[in-house]
């Protein structure tokens, strides 16, 4: 493991200290424990010689200028705030990579400048929406948020308030694309593939789109007894049927995923022939067609169960998000790095979200994968072994230390 690798690890576990729950890593947006951390990062980009700032959202800002006053800057980016009982490596590792690779460059001047963030808001655990830190550099940032509350009945904006952040100055947090070339992420892959081909490193093609929604299901309830089985309309039974279609449509696609992850059924009993059931349907592709395709033979396939089975059913889409695809400029400089660093150039999709799909159609964005034990995230489980995360380090630096010559 080379001596920055050790320093990020090193990083990582000085950040666990920063938790809402003791015995356990949990860092809610603009709690206490956020406040920690951010101090702790602001003072890790001050010592690698970045100018540091808390904006208006929550993020804290480290910027490196470039070699001449009309630099284009590069945005390097990813979270610390956490789910509940987290892991270590979730964001924050994309973070202090960015920063470990700007210390290394600091006495090379660059026809680039850099901002490292460390995004205040992406897992939106405490408020009801995500990603709010990312859309205010995008541009996207709706002011709506800032009224929403927490499970205490505090405002997005009373939080910000109380850490320091000045909200009404939000908007103007937006990055001019024209003085951007692009936004980049180091992010553990949450996922088993790179593990089940024995490779430490991806590159990401796209970050998934997703539609989310629920179905719901409106039966008649009866007497488990004495109600003949030829004359149930049984809304359970229909919607065992929707979830196994569902399933299938989800094998049948090419990186396509469909997940029914909720079914609830409204004054169950055992004695009772359900009335009533709801399903939660979530469905994702890094190719958006494929993905409206899938939806489409969804909805036909569940009024066809409905009319079969006597019963109503309608599906309600309350989340829709495109498929973000990472830019091939920056995606090919990763590429070239990648091979300079002996890495096998393997490329996969991105079936979680990240800050990146923010900066979709407005900042060209790419994103590299760093292999994770099993797969696991979101859990104390959640592991990068030191040397592949010396190997992230290894390219990050080639990209930064070469992509310069395509600006």
């Amino acid at each position: 493991m080379t001596t920055g690798a050790a320093r990020v690890v090193a990083r990582l576990k000085k950040l666990n200290e920063a938790s809402d729950d003791e015995g356990a890593l949990t860092r809610l947006t603009l709690s206490p424990a956020h406040a920690r951390a951010a101090a702790m990062v602001r003072r890790w980009m001050e010592m690698a010689g970045l100018a540091v700032r808390i904006d208006a959202v929550g993020n804290v800002v480290g910027r490196r200028e470039g070699a001449t006053p009309d630099a284009k800057t590069l945005i390097i980016g990813s979270h610390i705030d956490t789910v509940r009982n987290a892991g270590s490596f979730d964001g924050n590792l994309g973070v202090l990579l960015g920063v470990e690779a700007c210390a290394r460059l600091t006495n090379k001047p660059l026809p680039y400048a850099i901002e490292v963030v460390a995004f205040g808001d992406e897992e939106g655990v405490r408020f009801p929406t995500s990603l709010t830190g990312s859309r205010a550099l995008a541009g996207t940032f709706d002011p709506v948020c800032l009224t929403s509350v927490d499970e205490k009945g505090v405002s997005r904006r009373d939080a910000l308030l109380a850490f320091g952040c000045d909200p009404s100055h939000a908007q103007f947090e937006a990055r001019d694309p024209a003085r951007t070339f692009g936004y980049i992420e180091v992010h553990i892959e949450q996922g088993p593939v790179l593990e089940a081909n024995k490779l430490a490193l991806g590159l990401v093609t796209a970050i998934n789109g997703g539609s989310r929604g629920e179905i719901v299901i409106e039966g008649a309830a009866g007497h488990a007894g004495t109600l003949p089985m030829n004359m149930r309309k049984d809304a359970l039974a229909a919607a065992a049927e929707i979830v196994l279609f569902i399933e299938e449509i989800g094998k049948k696609g090419v990186e396509l995923v469909a997940t029914v992850g909720r079914i609830d059924v409204p004054n169950g009993a055992v004695n009772v022939v359900p009335g009533r059931a709801r399903l939660s349907v979530d469905v994702r592709s890094p190719r958006d067609d494929d993905r409206m395709r899938a939806l489409a033979d969804i909805r036909a396939e569940i009024a066809r169960i409905a009319a079969a089975r006597g019963v109503k059913a309608d599906l309600n889409i309350t989340y829709d998000m495109p498929a973000a695809i990472c830019d091939k400029t920056l995606s090919a400089a990763f590429a070239r790095s990648f091979e300079r660093c002996d890495h096998p150039l393997f490329r996969l999709p991105s079936g979680a979200g990240h800050d990146a799909m923010s900066f979709r159609e407005r900042i060209p964005q790419a994103m590299i994968f760093v292999r994770c034990r099993g797969g696991v995230s979101h859990r104390p489980e959640e592991f990068a072994a030191p040397a592949d995360i010396a190997s992230a380090l290894a390219v990050l630096e080639d990209f930064l230390d070469t992509i310069g010559a395509t600006q």
